[in-house]
Formats: C-alpha cells, sequence, structure tokens
C-alpha cells in the first residue's frame, strides 16, 4: 500500500473501523519468492509494503522499505534471496472491525508503520499504514507520542503526559474541530494508560489468566476533553471456582492501585465514585462481570442506575480484547431482552434537564459556588450522553460512542439523517465549548465545565441553545418511549 494513498481529513475518524481505511487488495507474495521481483513490484508501483502470506491468505511476515534498507542493503545481500529473510515476523494484526484509534495505539506501543488487517480467521484482507489512520495531516507528531510509550519511569510518564495536555491545548487554540481534538486528547491519554500499566506490569507479579484493563464513561466513549478523572476496570478469564477468583482478584489488586496511582500522577484524578481497577468491585472475572450485569439490568434500581450507567460505556484499553468483545456480546441481547430496566434508567436521564429558559435564553444558576454559569457538562453533554444510551441499548447497538450510537440509531430507531446530524452537531459544539473553557481555565475542578453564555457572541448563544434543544428532544423520544 502506498503511503501517498490516503484518506481526505473530512473524512476521516478515529471511530472508523479498519475495513473503510483498506485502499487496495494487499500485496502478497508466498515464502521462498526470489526477493528480485517484489522489491521491483513496490518500486514500479510505489507499494510501501508487502506481506509473506501462505495458500491460506495467512500472513508469515511483512516487508518494509526499512526492512529491505537493514536486512538487505546494508548487509550486501543479493536479491536472489528468498523473501522472507527480509521480512519482519510476527507483523501487528488487527481484526477488520478494529478502529483506527486501536490501529494508532497498536503501532505507537510496537513502533510500527503498518498493521494488518484480518478476518477473524486470521485470513489477511489488507494493510493499512501510519498514514491511514493519521489522515491527510499528521496532527499529532512523533516527538509528542514517542516519549509516552517510551517512558521507563513514573516521572518520565508524569512529564510526557503533562507535555501530551499542553499539546491537546494548544490543539484548541488552533480551532481544530472538537471531534478532532477529543479522539486525539483520548488517543493521547490511552498511550499514558497503557505505559502506565506496562510499567506496573514489571513490578508486579500477575497471574498467568488472560485479563484486560477497561475504559468506562468518557474514556470508554472515546470522549476525553481535557479536565478528565479515572474510570476504568479489570476483567479477568472466569476460573473454576470462586474461591480462586478471589485469589486472582487478590493478586491484580496491589497492580491495580500502582496503575490507578501513576495515572493520577500523570494528571488524571482518582475516581470520585470509586469505579476504578483498584476497587475490588470493579476487578472481576468475565462471570463476575455478567453478574454485577444481571443485577443491575434485573433488578431495576433506580438509584443504583443512577451511578452504574458508567459501565455500559466500557471499553478494552489493553490486554486480551476478546473478554471485554465476548462480555459486550453477552451484555447487548442480555439488555435488549429485559426491557424492564430501561425505565428506570431512562427515569434517571431525565433527573438533569438543558438549562433553556422561558423568559430568557438560559436558566442561570444563582445559589452555588459558580453563580451566573451554566454547567456544559451536566447541563449539556449529559442529557446527550445518557438519552443516546438508554435508546442504544434498547435497540441492541453494540458501539459505545455517543455519537457511534447516534449514528446507529438512525438506522434502526427512527430518527431521520436530519435528526442524526443535529443532534451530533449539537453534541459537538457543546464539547467544543467545553474544551475551549478547559483550554482556557486549566485544572481539573468543576470550574472548567461552567460558562456564562451572555459572554458568548451572538450567534454562538443561539447554536448553544439549538444544542440544548436537540438534548431536549432526545429527552422528549425517552419520555414518550417509556410513557414518563
Amino acid at each position: 500500500m502506498s503511503e501517498q494513498d490516503v484518506m481526505p481529513v473530512a473524512a476521516f475518524s478515529l471511530y472508523q473501523p479498519l475495513s473503510g481505511l483498506i485502499r487496495r487488495a494487499p500485496v502478497t507474495y508466498p515464502p521462498g519468492t526470489p526477493l528480485r521481483e517484489p522489491v521491483e513490484r513496490m518500486y514500479r508501483e510505489h507499494i510501501g509494503s508487502i506481506v509473506v502470506a501462505n495458500a491460506d491468505m495467512l500472513p508469515l511476515g511483512i516487508v518494509t522499505a526499512n526492512d529491505l534498507l537493514g536486512r538487505v542493503l546494508l548487509q550486501g545481500r543479493e536479491l536472489s534471496v528468498p523473501i522472507e529473510s527480509a521480512m519482519s515476523a510476527r507483523p501487528v494484526c488487527l481484526p477488520t472491525d478494529a478502529t483506527a484509534h486501536d490501529a494508532v495505539l497498536a503501532m505507537a506501543r510496537h513502533g510500527v508503520r503498518y498493521v494488518l488487517v484480518i478476518e477473524r480467521n486470521g485470513r489477511l484482507v489488507g494493510v493499512v499504514s501510519r498514514s491511514d489512520v493519521y489522515g491527510t495531516q499528521q496532527i499529532v507528531p512523533e516527538d509528542v507520542v514517542s516519549p509516552l510509550v517510551s517512558a521507563r519511569s513514573s516521572s518520565e510518564l508524569a512529564d510526557a503526559a503533562a507535555a501530551a495536555r499542553r499539546f491537546a491545548k494548544n490543539l484548541v487554540t488552533q480551532g481544530l474541530a472538537a471531534d478532532k481534538v477529543i479522539q486525539w486528547t483520548t488517543s493521547l491519554n490511552d498511550f499514558v494508560t497503557s505505559q502506565a500499566i506496562e510499567l506496573m506490569k514489571a513490578r508486579f507479579p500477575l497471574p498467568q489468566v488472560a485479563w484486560s484493563w477497561m475504559a468506562f464513561g468518557s474514556e470508554g466513549r472515546l470522549e476525553q476533553t481535557l479536565s478528565t478523572e479515572q474510570n476504568n476496570g479489570i476483567v479477568f478469564a472466569s476460573p473454576e471456582s470462586d474461591a480462586v477468583a478471589e485469589e486472582l482478584r487478590a493478586q491484580f489488586l496491589p497492580f491495580a492501585q500502582a496503575v490507578n496511582q501513576l495515572l493520577d500522577e500523570c494528571g488524571f484524578p482518582l475516581g470520585r465514585g470509586q469505579s476504578m481497577a483498584g476497587n475490588a468491585a470493579c476487578c472481576l472475572s468475565v462471570d463476575e462481570w455478567q453478574g454485577r450485569f444481571r443485577e443491575w439490568i434485573v433488578g431495576a434500581d433506580v438509584k443504583v442506575l443512577l451511578t452504574a450507567g458508567i459501565f455500559f460505556d466500557f471499553r478494552s484499553l489493553y490486554g486480551a480484547v476478546e473478554l471485554v468483545d465476548d462480555l459486550r456480546a453477552w451484555l447487548v441481547p442480555f439488555a435488549q431482552q429485559h426491557t424492564a430496566f430501561l425505565k428506570p434508567l431512562a427515569a434517571n436521564a431525565l433527573q438533569v434537564v438543558p438549562p433553556l429558559g422561558m423568559v430568557r435564553a438560559f436558566v442561570l444558576d444563582k445559589k452555588n459556588a459558580f453563580p451566573n454559569t451554566i454547567d456544559l457538562k451536566t447541563g449539556g453533554v449529559r442529557p446527550y450522553v445518557d438519552a443516546i444510551r438508554v435508546l442504544a441499548l434498547a435497540n441492541g447497538i453494540a458501539a459505545t460512542g455517543t455519537v457511534a450510537r447516534m449514528q446507529a440509531l438512525g438506522a434502526v430507531a427512527g430518527f431521520s439523517a436530519e435528526d442524526v446530524q443535529a443532534a451530533t452537531d449539537g453534541f459537538h459544539f457543546l464539547q467544543m465549548l467545553r474544551l475551549r473553557n478547559q483550554q482556557q481555565q486549566g485544572g481539573n475542578d468543576a470550574s472548567v465545565n461552567r460558562l456564562n453564555p451572555y459572554k458568548l457572541n451572538r450567534l454562538e448563544r443561539q447554536i448553544l441553545r439549538h444544542a440544548f434543544m436537540q438534548a431536549r428532544r432526545l429527552q422528549q423520544r425517552l419520555k414518550a418511549d417509556y410513557k414518563l
């Protein structure tokens, strides 16, 4: 695949599945092929990589220009040698439904410029390059990413995380669209978390069992802004007994607590709700996570569901992704079949209403620490997130991102293309205001989401009002669906 075959910036999204980034059929050669023909083809057709695959299209390795330079040219080898002598074995592979975000993480973690895209049976379907997943503009330069994935101490990682936050703030200053800033901010934060896990893995003896670090809430939705706290957990393969599960948990918890502490030092405050991997209630086997979701869904307790919502926004951030995939594959139909819990979940989603006024355009807070302001997160973003989460669960949608869920709802829940676009635009505008506020104020307290709307210009106030109106329409849909 040519490094020049890239996607227009307007069309690029880190949420995009890798199947949509494949530009051409992969160029493959069987092992034993003399190297001359593949090299000549790479030069003639401007191909950046060639895959060595067997007759069943199972990849054995990849040959890139760097491989040719290091393993052939600099060693003075002839082009008559077999192709496998120049290949990098055990190439990084991702499934077709993995996202561009997954590819960004994999490339950074393994220090490669290409990932192979494979079907679930292992058959090769394409190659995606660094240029493909970064878009036509390399928004995040190497000198921001490299220190995050190469940090060898807690202090190095904390310094690299601070630099990444400064860079993310600069993206806001430069006027990059809110959705792009949020996607890249989440990716940079994922680099921090992945490296924190790597550093702590080296210090703690972990059990020999498949496990994955999960992200919940805004991190799970790939919607992190410049100010965010931790919401994470661990899932591990279910053992043969509850007693063994307790033993495994006891081994995971010191490690998880150390990761949580390091992330706090890197600028991600400990979650106030204790929804963190270092808490025993968030370090569970697959069976135990299923049991916890089953209690929430079957119990349908309004008060319990009020704090449980963020757990439905989970994704794998590190480790055995198949455990998280299996958990989601169980949860989505189970939630759709047990509809009783959706009504109290919808009722919770209606507890906070957008601050729209009857006389004045906005209802400002008067009796709190931030008078004459509105809360962009609680009164703006949260109504979107909570309402769309309920609608997604009701319609069996597996996506976790708010926009991805909304787009999926357009196909199954009677939302018109205009409705979907209006909700998407409103959500992104609120996020843009949050980012701008956070960039200007700094810090990580409640003030970063506070804004006096009358300090905006007239056009922005009109757009803000329409954004709140879209959130209200989503809540009205919940009221109608669940007779609330």
